[in-house]
């Protein structure tokens, strides 16, 4: 892969951490009450899509 394709592929596995990120916002914002119990599962998908996007950007020195 070029270092364009490494980027775009970072920015990709970042959006994807920032979407799920976004989805905890919006039931903090207005759906904690009924639906704080997708929290846990939703913190560990954004743990694991932020070590995924650092890993991939430490891998290909970016």
């Amino acid at each position: 892969m070029s270092e364009v394709d490494n980027k775009k592929e970072l920015a990709k596995l970042k959006r994807l951490a920032v979407e799920i990120a976004s989805e905890i916002h919006d039931i903090v914002e207005d759906t904690v009450w009924t639906n704080h119990v997708k929290m846990p599962q939703l913190a560990q998908k954004l743990y694991d899509a932020v070590e995924k996007a650092n890993a991939y950007k430490a891998e290909h020195s970016l």
